[in-house]
């Protein structure tokens, strides 16, 4: 062991000790978060991670961004090869991988390959975010870091492309094996030039590349781009199907004296971990329909928000709970609130709850539940609303009192539309195929009731045996559990399980696709399971199997464009069953709008936001609306009440009424089929 040697390896102790103990601190702070399971299913994420992860799948939907980023990516997974070359190399001079034999040729010339592609893509990353200026990377203070990263990057690359050049120059037979098709002909290029030089260059580069890697290591901690160390985990330990399910509080727990997320200590581990993995790439705040309409909300900054109060908070809390006291300054620290000094309260209220950020992150970072977690918190601790959010007491009052949202009716009328149909409650004869969940609009609004109406009688023809439950049926409390009241939304969830399990209920349909998220996804947590479908899947199934059968003969020529609702698209993923529907249908010619299926762009309705006001920036209906008139369709066909009259109140906007209709898939389909 030369001098060389013994500095490598006096440099990597020290550079290895200071960053295991930034590593312990950030591994310390996690525990401050409530515990989380996330190591169940381990099948289904090993596949999340490969798709995900490392094949950088949610990377890719940016088809200018995505390749740049994952050819970087995947770079640096060959590069491991290189690095762990290198400091075997640090321990001994000339060591290297090439008794392998032909699987070294394999790496180095892979090697050589993203050796130059990183090149190529810092550059292309440079010049994305400080020539062309893209909008979502234009975050102010952190243009500097940025660059310093890229520049960084592209120096350990160039680095290591120059030394691997030269190393058959310097050590000869000694990497016989090594096929490098580009380094070659460069090093022999430079070997002319350099001369004898050539083995100082050589180790100038080698101790380059490996100082600023050494350095890299340790910066990441400290920076954003810790990401590149916690990514995979996070989408290892990313939620699974489906995706933005909430969690369920246990009121009748003793000893809990706070419900929601007052400070980060009522987060999960998992969502500090976002936290850290939050790479403010900004994808998410790019797709966000409050953010794109002029609200305040920006779901990458309540992630780095969380990230803030983490790193302020996270020591002082281990510092109390190993008998410390804090400083004054520590205290204001301490006294601050995550809620109003980290986060602003009015953008927690903009959300819409769509999951386009959580669709669009690329680490599976989960913005939504934080969201709504800290929603609870602002409703059950401290009954805070904003200006836009001040009418949801009386909602709240409305559902207490008659189960239903609005105001002026009772349960005692939830099945009057059903007058004169011959529809059975379930009360009258329990034994069914089928339980019709009507939901809220669907029995009392005019026109969601023209919704249900066709699609009951579109079970009739297809002589479904099905129920309705009447007066037994109550809010499935989706609006209180995403605005924030959790109490509410538990009282309505059991009491409709206790009817559920009264009537044996196993097949439940829907046509509202947030009652149908909240059955199937969220009911399950308080003791009830069973096979739910929403409308738009039963109808093709009916169609499928020969009991709804078109009529041909009343084909007539409609372009129609299909909104996808979000709780029925990227709550649950189904986009096929609608359209497959509209697309058997004689005589429609189905246009897709610009931003569709997992793209698609909110109505603006969900998240609570149906009951709210909107006074900031352009109105999210409108602005979707406009996307789909742009088709040119004559009607826009649509699967959620809320959609319908959100999507309808844009057409009245938009002064189209009269040449465009707002119409349920349902009420396409009932007057095309064989009575």
């Amino acid at each position: 062991m030369d001098i060389k040697n013994i500095i490598f390896v006096i440099v990597l102790l020290m550079a290895g000790g200071f960053f295991l103990r930034s590593a312990m601190r950030l591994i310390a702070w996690l525990r401050v978060g409530k515990a989380d399971d996330r190591f169940s299913h381990i099948g289904e994420r090993i596949r999340t991670t490969l798709v995900v992860g490392f094949g950088q799948s949610k990377i890719l939907r940016d088809r200018v961004a995505g390749p740049i980023h994952a050819m970087i990516f995947w770079g640096f997974l060959i590069l491991l090869f290189s690095a762990l070359e290198m400091v075997l190399e640090g321990f001994h001079e000339g060591w290297s991988f090439n008794f392998l034999g032909p699987v070294y040729s394999v790496i180095t010339i892979l090697t050589d390959i993203f050796c130059l592609l990183i090149i190529v893509g810092t550059m292309m990353s440079l010049w994305r975010r400080y020539v062309t200026k893209v909008r979502r990377l234009q975050v102010e203070h952190e243009k500097v870091e940025a660059g310093m990263i890229l520049l960084t990057i592209f120096s350990i690359v160039t680095a290591l492309f120059i030394q691997n050049s030269l190393r058959l120059h310097v050590f000869g037979e000694d990497f016989s094996w090594a096929v490098r098709p580009v380094g070659r002909p460069f090093g022999a290029m430079l070997h002319g030039v350099l001369g004898d030089a050539s083995g100082v260059v050589f180790e100038v580069t080698w101790w380059m590349h490996a100082v600023l890697i050494l350095a890299f290591m340790n910066y990441l901690p400290f920076s954003k781009h810790l990401h590149v160390l916690t990514s995979i985990p996070n989408v290892f330990l990313g939620p699974l199907s489906p995706t933005n399910s909430m969690e369920k509080i246990d009121f009748e727990a003793e000893g809990v004296e706070k419900f929601g997320v007052v400070d980060i200590e009522d987060l999960s581990w998992k969502s500090l971990l976002d936290g850290y993995t939050c790479t403010h790439c900004g994808r998410c705040t790019s797709v966000c329909p409050a953010n794109q309409t002029g609200k305040v909300l920006d779901p990458r900054g309540i992630i780095v928000a969380i990230h803030d109060r983490t790193v302020d908070k996270a020591p002082l809390i281990l510092k109390k709970e190993a008998g410390g006291e804090l400083s004054p300054d520590e205290q204001a620290v301490w006294d601050k609130k995550l809620i109003g000094d980290y986060v602003d309260p009015d953008a927690l209220w903009a959300c819409t709850t769509c999951g386009a950020c959580m669709q669009e992150c690329p680490v599976n970072i989960e913005h939504v539940p934080a969201i709504v977690g800290m929603r609870r918190s602002m409703v059950m601790m401290e009954s805070q609303f904003n200006d836009e959010s001040a009418l949801l007491p009386d909602i709240y009052g409305n559902m207490e009192t008659n189960s239903v949202p609005w105001g002026g009716f009772g349960q005692a009328d939830r099945a009057n539309w059903a007058e004169g149909m011959g529809i059975k409650t379930a009360a009258e004869d329990p034994s069914m195929e089928v339980l019709f969940w009507v939901g809220c609009a669907g029995s009392y609004d005019e026109r969601a009731k023209k919704t249900t109406k066709a699609f009951a009688e579109l079970m009739q023809i297809a002589g479904v045996d099905f129920r309705i439950l009447g007066t037994e049926e109550n809010c499935t409390g989706d609006v209180a559990r995403r605005t924030g009241n959790e109490y509410l939304a538990d009282m309505l969830t059991k009491t409709n399980v206790e009817t559920f399990q009264r009537y044996d209920v196993q097949k439940i349909v829907a046509t509202c696709p947030h009652c149908f998220n909240t059955l199937k996804n969220e009911y399950p947590q308080f003791g009830f399971s069973a096979e739910i479908l929403h409308h738009t899947q039963f109808i093709q199934e009916l169609i499928e199997t020969g009991r709804l059968v078109i009529d041909r003969t009343k084909a007539s020529a409609e372009a129609v464009t299909y909104h996808d609702s979000c709780y029925l698209g990227r709550y649950n993923d189904e986009y096929e069953a609608p359209r497959a529907t509209l697309e058997n249908v004689p005589g429609l010619t189905v246009l897709e709008p610009a931003r569709s299926k997992d793209r698609g762009l909110c109505c603006g309705a969900g998240g609570g936001r149906m009951f709210m006001e909107e006074h900031v920036g352009d109105r999210v209906n409108e602005v979707r609306t406009n996307e789909l008139l742009e088709t040119g369709a004559q009607t826009i066909a649509v699967n959620c009440p809320f959609c319908t009259t959100m999507i309808t109140d844009g057409v009245k906007a938009a002064d189209k009424v009269d040449s465009v209709q707002v119409k349920d898939i349902a009420e396409i389909l009932r007057d095309r089929v064989r009575a």
